[in-house]
């Protein structure tokens, strides 16, 4: 007894997996691959025109650079109006104005030499507020503590040894600057001035 039918073959067709979906998955992971690249090379770029991360720089040069300090000692080592010895003379029209100028700078603390008439080389020839006159060392040190007390004096050297400086009143002279501006303006000629500014 044996059937009556003979199977020769598969009763079903086999199924097969279609060509083009695997195309189609390896395109799909090509094109990911290539816009990982892409997004990658853009934030290089960025960071190049961009100069990395700005505030870590500026971070790292104020680390690195060194503050300005002042420096240790003064600018200049002025003297003392007690040891300036003064010698006031009135060039103008005005009588009294020398003995006037003398008591004020006595009440500030200099010392007072001659006081009357200027010369006839100086009289009513000083147009400004005043000429301080003296040896060429009072250039750095008498003539600057005096220009404190009187702004647009013209300073003068002449031949002599000793180190009494002339104050001749000028035209222009109507007062001396006040004490708190001639303090102030003694401060800035001696206090320390900072050091350079590095240039890193």
């Amino acid at each position: 007894m044996g059937g009556k039918y003979r199977i020769t073959g598969d009763t079903y067709p086999r199924m097969r997996r279609p060509r083009h979906r695997r195309r189609l998955v390896l395109a799909g992971i090509g094109a990911v691959v290539v816009l990982g690249l892409v997004g990658w090379g853009s934030l290089q770029l960025i960071e190049v025109f961009t100069g990395g991360d700005k505030s870590a720089s500026a971070a790292d040069h104020k680390r690195d650079c060194p503050t300005a300090k002042p420096s240790a000692a003064p600018v200049k080592a002025l003297p003392k109006p007690a040891a300036i010895k003064v010698n006031i003379y009135n060039a103008t029209t005005r009588t009294g104005l020398a003995k006037a100028a003398a008591e004020e700078l006595k009440k500030r603390g200099f010392t007072i030499g001659e006081v009357g008439n200027a010369s006839k080389e100086y009289d009513k020839k000083v147009p400004g507020a005043g000429v301080l006159l003296g040896a060429p060392a009072a250039k750095n040190g008498s003539f600057t503590v005096l220009g404190t007390q009187l702004a647009g004096t013209v300073q003068k050297t002449d031949t002599r040894k000793t180190g009494e400086v002339d104050l001749i009143l000028g035209a222009k002279f109507k007062a001396f600057s006040t004490p708190k501006e001639a303090t102030a303006a003694m401060t800035a000629l001696t206090k320390p001035a900072p050091s350079p500014s590095p240039s890193c």
